[in-house]
């Protein structure tokens, strides 16, 4: 059957399999009702007398504990748990993992039960909790049924990946450092292309309906990813950009993740949550080493500070935190905490490349920059951490980025359907480009790694690129193929 993706002003068709409608207002959910889950915990087992629901209690668990080592791009001992025909059929021991009605003779109790407080899987991690592991063999017992919605069942990976009937929307936007690459959001998957836009050099397919944020390590070896299905994961990919390989992925929660960052020695990922937290993983143990809930709304984007003891974050709640590493622990509001000097959401948040000031966009259309650390007492009514205020662009900004040497910086924003998109002088706030783009907004900027081109995108899934210095263009193109003729076929 010939599978069919439209995501044109945020749905999603999959023809012959079903129809969802994801909202995708202000490309990061930034205008939908806050609602996520505080704990990353499955949902509460069925009520006494109730059969045990795979859909609603058994994949949550498979999810949160399994899915990252057991997935297609990413085969732990050639067992795929993310279909429901792998998770019975088992892997290679070739012994069936899941015998239904027969909880005794599945391979995949024997993995998850405990001997002397250590279970063969989740490999490495604690093992699940007796209640879990009791609901996994109530569920076989009771006959192994899947009664997921055919919408919710994986449709794609790296051999079977979508195929466009229109294109994305363009959420993420990044070159790789050692100028390579341009990494592009899609859906389900991060395309790849060659920097220069001369053609496509690998597309990386993941469990992740929704990409949204997709970021090269500083040395260009890795890439890492957080996106997820709306109200049902969040999910942090690392790649081997070389190797076209998933090095690990890790569910988080039961929403997207925003705002992925690296540490600058590489060791550590940051990100923003739906449930108000900014987290940071191990990339090499795969381990959750930093979490802190301070925000009051949720985290969509992160940074690290020049020598990575330090994270920031921004969220709707209109802020931007200052958090020690290490410990923990939050430090300050590095923007004003008076009611009514902000006004609307923080989006975005990047760093200067050599020091510790931070710019930053979002619903008042006026990109900022910021000095970490305070170094006045702090008065009521006071905004003494901002260095600099730039023009207000039309809308809301959707994307800020730095040039490589710290001298200039770009926005892309939105508005009534129409993008643009600006470069200023990082020193003294001067316009030095502005483009419109009328056909949709602008989401991610990116400057290349000279300096000499920018590149954008945003709604009508176009990828851009400009000129820096007269912002003549240079390129557009789809990241992807799109073949539009086959959805009448199919809806035939």
């Amino acid at each position: 059957m010939t599978r069919l993706v439209n995501r044109r002003a945020g749905c999603l068709q999959v023809f012959g399999l079903a129809t969802q409608v994801l909202s995708f207002l202000g490309a990061l959910s930034l205008l939908s009702s806050s609602g996520a889950y505080a704990e990353d915990k499955p949902k509460a087992k069925p009520e006494d007398g109730q059969p045990v629901s795979y859909a609603k209690d058994i994949k949550p668990i498979f999810q949160t504990h399994c899915h990252g080592c057991h997935q297609p791009a990413k085969r732990g001992g050639d067992y795929v748990m993310t279909t429901f025909d792998g998770l019975l059929k088992g892997g290679e021991s070739g012994e069936a993992a899941v015998v239904p009605g027969k909880p005794d003779a599945s391979e995949l109790i024997e993995q998850i039960t405990p001997m002397n407080g250590q279970a063969e899987m989740p490999k490495g991690k604690p093992p699940l909790s007796e209640d879990q592991l009791s609901l996994v063999k109530r569920w076989i017992a009771e006959g192994a049924k899947d009664d997921s919605p055919a919408s919710t069942r994986p449709q794609f990976d790296m051999e079977h990946p979508p195929v466009y009937s229109a294109p994305p929307v363009i959420t993420s936007l990044d070159f790789s450092g050692d100028g390579q690459y341009l990494a592009v959001s899609g859906y389900h998957e991060v395309l790849v292309h060659k920097a220069d836009g001369s053609g496509l050099a690998m597309r990386l397919v993941g469990l992740s309906e929704r990409i949204e944020s997709a970021v090269f390590s500083p040395d260009s070896k890795w890439l890492a990813v957080t996106g997820g299905s709306p109200a049902r994961l969040g999910e942090l990919q690392i790649w081997d950009v070389a190797a076209k390989t998933l090095k690990f992925s890790t569910t988080v929660g039961y929403d997207t993740l925003y705002g992925v960052s690296w540490s600058p020695n590489q060791k550590f990922v940051a990100f923003g949550c739906p449930d108000n937290t900014v987290r940071a993983f191990d990339v090499e143990s795969g381990k959750q080493v930093f979490f802190n809930g301070a925000h009051n709304d949720w985290v969509l984007d992160t940074a690290f500070s020049v020598n990575g003891d330090h994270v920031l974050s921004v969220s709707r709640d209109m802020s931007m935190k200052l958090f020690h590493f290490e410990t923990q622990r939050f430090i300050d509001n590095v923007t004003s905490i008076t009611p009514g000097a902000l006004k609307g959401g923080l989006n975005l948040i990047t760093r200067h490349p050599a020091k510790d000031e931070l710019l930053t966009g979002g619903s008042d259309g006026t990109p900022k920059i910021f000095k970490m650390v305070r170094d006045k007492a702090r008065q009521i009514g006071d905004n003494s951490n901002q260095i600099r205020e730039f023009a207000a662009m039309p809308g809301r900004v959707y994307s800020v980025a730095y040039s490589r040497d710290g001298n200039r910086i770009a926005a892309g924003s939105s508005l009534d359907g129409k993008g643009e998109i600006r470069i200023y002088d990082a020193n003294d706030g001067k316009q030095l480009m502005r483009v419109e783009v009328p056909s949709g907004g602008v989401y991610s900027v990116v400057f290349s790694v000279d300096g000499n081109t920018l590149a954008a995108a945003g709604f009508d899934g176009m990828v851009r690129l400009y000129r820096t210095n007269d912002g003549g263009l240079i390129k557009e193109f789809f990241p992807v193929d799109v073949q539009p003729a086959k959805v009448a076929a199919a809806g035939n």
